[in-house]
């Protein structure tokens, strides 16, 4: 559905060439939610306005639905620009106007008559859960309420493809979640190829089918969710979920030589990461009572992406040489995952 081509947009200014975006190809296809992650000022939004050329790239082809957006005449452009729509972290509502107002307001120049404008309206109403909001104003709806009418108002053209722009990040934990449930919602019911760009884990790991990581300007990393969030192979992803779970956390503990990471001889601390089958597994009692190797749990955090358990343990093992031995064996027979952070 989305095609980019060695796309790269340079920003002009005062102080030098701000390379936004670097040689960035993607391919998304249809129907799928496409996460564009990365930390602030990686490129993320300048990225997804080169989609629909908000943002004219200064290198690079730009396809949506087999069509070079980059080929066409500002005409031809405006057209195709109606099969895209886009929500924005700040809702962009109309304030003077109502929901059904605001609803109405792409479809001023559509072919529909007032008896077909008002039923899709209606129908995009109770899509988005706000029938009874209809004649209400934005400065009388909630964040959620006005990111539903945001999206009601992106659907009215029918697109094909729906840009979110960090459409979470003005919202708290539950009503985030609540939009995530009506952008899979839209996705599964209507079909739309949706490309989320966001800062945030919980956003992509609830929702993505795949997801690029974005840093400086570049896609460092790409794949499936589970795989990326599983086995990250790149530094700027480890980072982000470190960070993303608070694993980063005990990384400055160790640092700081905190009396938590304190360690005695033939000690060691590991991370050991979980994930499918493996989550189950009774394996901190199982190498206590098969090896006689204790095990302190420091820190511990259970993600699910995309229904698949997550886990991250960071653990001291304590125990003779050999037993450490047998049990590192053990854990690793298992398929979980373990790194020393410090011995």
């Amino acid at each position: 559905m989305i095609q980019l081509e060695h796309v790269s947009k340079t920003f002009t200014a005062s102080a030098g060439d701000v390379h936004a975006v670097k040689d960035v190809n993607l391919q998304i296809e249809e129907g799928e939610i496409f996460g564009i992650i990365g930390f602030s000022g990686a490129g993320k939004s300048t990225l997804v306005r080169c989609i629909n050329l908000l943002e004219r790239p200064t290198q690079g082809r730009v396809f949506v639905d087999g069509e070079e957006l980059t080929a066409m005449d500002l005409k031809r452009l405006r057209q195709v620009r109606r099969k895209i729509g886009m929500i924005f972290q700040h809702f962009n509502l109309l304030r003077s106007r109502t929901v059904y107002q605001n609803i109405a307001f792409p479809l001023k120049k559509s072919s529909l008559s007032k008896t077909e404008k008002d039923k899709k309206i209606l129908e995009l109403l109770d899509l988005v859960g706000l029938s009874d909001k209809r004649d209400a104003y934005p400065s009388q709806l909630s964040g959620g309420q006005k990111q539903r009418v945001a999206i009601a108002r992106a659907l009215a053209n029918d697109p094909k493809v729906l840009l979110c722009d960090e459409a979470t990040s003005a919202l708290d934990p539950q009503t985030t979640q609540s939009i995530l449930k009506l952008l899979k919602q839209v996705n599964e019911k209507l079909g739309i190829t949706i490309v989320l760009i966001t800062h945030e884990m919980a956003v992509v790991k609830d929702i993505c089918d795949r997801v690029a990581v974005m840093e400086r300007g570049s896609v460092v990393e790409e794949g499936d969710t589970v795989s990326v969030f599983s086995h990250p192979k790149e530094e700027m992803t480890k980072n982000f979920i470190d960070t993303a779970n608070s694993l980063s956390k005990i990384h400055e503990l160790i640092a700081e030589g905190h009396s938590l990471t304190e360690l005695n001889p033939g000690d060691k601390m590991v991370l050991l990461t979980y994930s499918g089958g493996n989550a189950g597994e009774p394996l901190i009692s199982a190498i206590s009572s098969k090896f006689g190797v204790s095990a302190n749990i420091i820190y511990g955090n259970i993600d699910y992406l995309k229904g698949k358990p997550l886990g991250k343990l960071v653990v001291t093992l304590s125990g003779e040489e050999a037993s450490m031995k047998d049990a590192i064996a053990y854990i690793r027979s298992l398929g979980v995952e373990m790194e020393v952070i410090k011995e």
